[in-house]
């Protein structure tokens, strides 16, 4: 049996069942985890070792030796309205965990808190509110009667907020001996060289270790806990917890003008990833990813000189550390580990540049709260693969393995047979492929947002890969383009400055109005509508999901409703008679053979024009429209939710308007949707699988041939392109 590729989550007190298991999956590395210790055999296993390793936390007796080291937050009281004209007390601590944080009032307040009036957006001088003796009340000496007033405070983080999310999932609080893990900041000169002495110290103290698993480094990403201890908010891309006197400070002299509370606080937006982001807050980002890959960068160098490999595990503490910011690959990291929990969030792992290799944590996380009797292991299982393999036929991860603790894990036998399955496949795929990646069609796709490059593969997520009411509209754009045959580039506004790029053949804009997503107020420059317009006009492609280039100025809300063909009604062109009529077939819908799903998508839209083809229509509202430009096409759909069934519209939408329609056969295709197939020219080999849990069977076509193929359920197979044509 083939073996490698494979990372095992190992822990003390199972030496036999460890051994058993990496020959079973065929695993070549073990690992700890959160809360699990390596145990004694590791170095006895021949394999490699990792260690997790936490360079801004756990260590305990650091922190409590400098308690004005602690990472900071910056945070926003709740909106108290005054209903009179006496002084208004504001408890800035409630709705927050004072177990998690508290306020810092050592610095100075009136350069780092701020108190608004949010009816008029007015900042309040310094001299119009004052803080209590509790350290915790804020008085709004003068308030206006019927305003609403917020106090923008600076807060110490002093629980590291991943450890607490495991204090509470896991009942660690039942552990006298587990204490609650503060962190550091990086930025304090002597906290930084302490980092640097403990790194070298545990190399030296730790030869077993071949892998220094760094989970991660200095700041962890916006989450924070109310009153209770449940979260309150998350934003698994926010900066506000990477804030400090000292780095604001440092912004100030290298960029020429200071960032206040409210540059961060951002109208208690923080600047999610929705938001379009600010000059000012771009500033900070590429401020703090510089200042976090250069100490990082120092950490993986103490790492090698010790005889390691340094990995990143991307989650809690990589703020800074963007995956694909352009000072990342000088950080020289071995490879990147990160959890897949879809196809999208694997090709955030798998497309990374600037390392030797990339890991896949896959789901389940071996946690009590999927290992119990009344959990699914193995359904979990079944679509963690199930997702994520689309991804990897299309950009392969090197490795993948599991996380949490064995011991839950090795009591669902049935479960850990899956695993040794799923191992297996993802072996065969590297093996089959010959390491090389299959065909793709020849141009690019590009996604337009406001974000683009650094925020490739992360587009309309909140926390990670979970799930949203108002998200899987959009980010099944995302999820659909992870598995199908192109190469995907992601393109800011700005980044259209000079023109569209040569390789570019489709573009993207997907989402809700206003966000960053959709572009928002970009729109409004009438250079990028022009760029756009003259470079579809000319025979480019571009395809809009939701409300794309939806602005409202100059009698248009769709400010590319002309290419796009159709429009959105926002009640201000009620008395406008609209007539339409469907088009009955069309290249793009020819396997849809039930009601088309939008989600939770755009409705109200109407044709512009009378040679716009009506694809899908209800309730009054267009919901797919193709339009002929120029020499260019344009494809419209109010949401795009995963299916299979959407994945195979979107594959065809973008065809079509690439004028491709006529090699969509010739260029490997399956006819039932459910399934997807990977033609590998060097190898002279495709790979077919069945994306559902149920059997399926189809045709595939490919280079002017046709075969047919039974696939059990999640099956797959091999195909070799000369031998088995009919």
């Amino acid at each position: 049996m083939a073996k490698g590729r494979v990372t095992l989550p190992i822990e003390t007190g199972m030496d036999e069942e460890i051994k058993e298991l990496m020959e079973r999956l065929g695993a070549d590395a073990v690992r700890n985890s959160d809360g699990t210790e390596l145990p004694e055999v590791a170095s006895e296993l021949f394999a490699k070792v990792y260690s997790t390793y936490f360079p801004a936390r756990g260590d305990n007796l650091w922190a409590k030796s400098r308690p004005n080291d602690r990472t900071h937050f910056y945070l926003m009281s709740d909106r108290v309205t005054a209903l009179s004209e006496e002084p208004l007390e504001i408890d800035i601590m409630s709705g927050y965990f004072d177990q998690q944080v508290k306020p810092d009032t050592t610095v100075d307040l009136e350069r780092m808190w701020q108190a608004h009036d949010r009816t008029t957006g007015a900042l309040l001088p310094f001299d119009a509110w004052k803080l209590g003796e509790d350290q915790r009340t804020v008085t709004i000496l003068n308030p206006q009667i019927g305003h609403v007033y917020t106090v923008n405070f600076f807060a110490q983080q002093i629980w590291d907020s991943t450890q607490m999310y495991n204090y509470i999932t896991n009942d660690w609080h039942l552990d006298p001996k587990r204490e609650k893990e503060m962190p550091f900041d990086v930025r304090v000169p002597e906290s930084w060289e302490h980092m640097k002495q403990q790194l070298q110290v545990w190399c030296e103290a730790h030869p077993e270790v071949d892998v220094v698993r760094f989970t991660t480094f200095f700041y962890h990403f916006t989450l924070v806990f109310n009153q209770v201890g449940k979260e309150k908010f998350v934003d698994w891309f926010g900066y506000s917890a990477s804030v400090s006197v000292a780095a604001l400070d440092e912004f100030e002299a290298e960029y020429g003008y200071r960032l206040f509370a409210e540059d961060f606080i951002d109208e208690g937006y923080y600047n999610n990833p929705f938001r379009l982001p600010t000059k000012r807050y771009l500033d900070w980002l590429d401020f703090q990813h510089r200042f976090v890959t250069s100490r990082a960068a120092e950490l993986v160098r103490i790492t090698h000189e010790a005889g390691k490999e340094a990995i990143m595990f991307l989650g809690d503490n990589w703020i800074g550390m963007e995956p694909y910011g352009p000072h990342f690959p000088e950080v020289q990291l071995d490879a990147v580990v990160g959890s897949v929990g879809s196809a999208a969030t694997c090709r955030m792992i798998s497309d990374i540049p600037g390392v030797r290799y990339t890991e896949g944590r896959f789901l389940p996380y071996f946690f009590p709260d999927v290992f119990n009797p009344e959990g699914d292991p193995i359904g979990e299982a079944n679509r963690s693969w199930l997702d994520a393999r689309r991804a990897i036929v299309r950009s392969p991860l090197d490795r993948m393995g599991y996380g949490g603790y064995l011991s839950l894990a090795v009591k669902f036998p049935e479960f850990v047979n899956r695993v040794e399955a799923i191992c297996a496949e993802f072996r065969e795929i590297h093996e089959n492929s010959g390491g090389i990646r299959p065909a793709n069609a020849p141009f690019k796709v590009a996604i337009l947002n406001a974000w683009g490059r650094k925020r490739s593969w992360q587009t309309h997520m909140v926390a990670h890969a979970l799930w949203y009411k108002q998200i899987y509209t959009y980010l099944g754009v995302l999820e659909a383009l992870a598995g199908l045959p192109f190469e995907v580039e992601f393109l800011s506004f700005d980044d259209l400055t000079e023109g569209v790029p040569n390789e570019v053949g489709v573009i993207l804009n997907c989402g809700s109005a206003n966000t960053a997503f959709s572009g928002g107020e970009r729109w409004a420059d009438p250079k990028l509508q022009q760029t756009i317009r003259k470079w579809v006009a000319e025979g480019g492609a571009f395809i809009g999901v939701g409300e794309p280039s939806a602005h409202a100025a100059n009698g248009a809300f769709l400010q590319l409703s002309d290419v796009l063909g159709v429009e959105r009604e926002i009640h201000w062109s009620l008395n406008t008679d609209k007539y339409f009529n469907e088009t009955v077939e069309h290249f793009i819908t020819r396997d849809l053979d039930e009601d088309f799903d939008p989600g939770e998508g755009a409705g109200d839209v109407f044709a512009t024009s009378s040679d716009t083809q009506i694809l899908a229509f209800k309730d009054g509202s267009v919901q797919i429209a193709a339009h002929d430009y120029g020499l260019g096409r344009a494809v419209y759909f109010a949401g795009l939710p995963y299916s299979s069934l959407n994945s195979r519209l979107l594959h065809r939408a973008i065809y079509w308007a690439a004028r491709r329609e006529q090699r969509f056969e010739l260029d490997w295709v399956c006819e039932n949707p459910a399934c997807e197939v990977a033609y590998y020219p060097s190898e002279r080999k495709f790979l077919v699988y069945n994306n559902t849990e149920e059997t399926q069977a189809t045709k595939v076509f490919g280079g002017g041939k046709e075969y047919h193929v039974h696939l059990a359920a999640a099956g797959y197979h091999w195909g070799d392109v000369e031998n088995e044509a009919i």
